[in-house]
């Protein structure tokens, strides 16, 4: 792991129904990849354009790991240690001070229970807090409701729309841009 990520393999940021810690090679699981052969998890991910293997995934882990200008975290469900999803901040830009925030969540049977707001709120606030940058943002797909909530529901608002931006398969959507700045100090 690079020298300068600010904080260790182990660490947890804790929440109330989760917490998030940085993604080790043990999750490289056929649940995970699993997730990512799921075509209603996969539904408004831009990883469904590419082929998944066990090994497409530990490379993906491994490069997560290493990069300076990335922090890959595991979403863990509290109360029983289950790891349920992903949230990636990154690239960063150190130069303007912000970076993307992407997420699934791969259980299903966890839908609807807050995790990807609560997960978004953790990494938003280690962004700002540990990381000192000064801007987060994501892009949403069109209909995407579940994520649009949970963005909002972590503060973050609208910013724009990119029309007919992204193509579906069988047709041109929108993506909506969220950002959140970081509270004045």
């Amino acid at each position: 792991m690079p020298p300068d990520k600010v904080i260790a393999d182990g660490e947890r940021l804790p929440g109330d129904g989760i917490y998030l810690r940085l993604i080790e090679m043990t999750d490289c699981s056929e649940r995970y990849l699993s997730w990512l052969l799921d075509p209603e998890v996969n539904r408004f991910l831009e990883t469904r354009w590419a082929e998944h293997t066990a090994a497409t995934v530990q490379d993906f882990v491994s490069r997560m790991r290493q990069s300076s200008a990335d922090y890959l975290f595991a979403i863990v469900q509290a109360e029983n240690a289950r790891h349920v999803g992903n949230i990636k901040l990154g690239p960063i830009n150190q130069v303007h001070r912000h970076c993307d925030v992407s997420y699934f969540i791969g259980e299903r049977d966890v839908w609807g229970m807050g995790f990807a707001t609560e997960a978004i709120s953790l990494a938003t606030r280690f962004a700002f807090e540990r990381v000192g940058l000064h801007r987060v943002q994501a892009v949403v797909h069109q209909g995407n409701t579940a994520s649009v909530k949970a963005l909002e529901r972590a503060g973050f608002a609208k910013e724009g729309v990119f029309c007919r931006k992204l193509w579906t398969g069988e047709r041109w959507i929108d993506q909506i841009a969220y950002g959140i700045l970081r509270p004045e100090q």
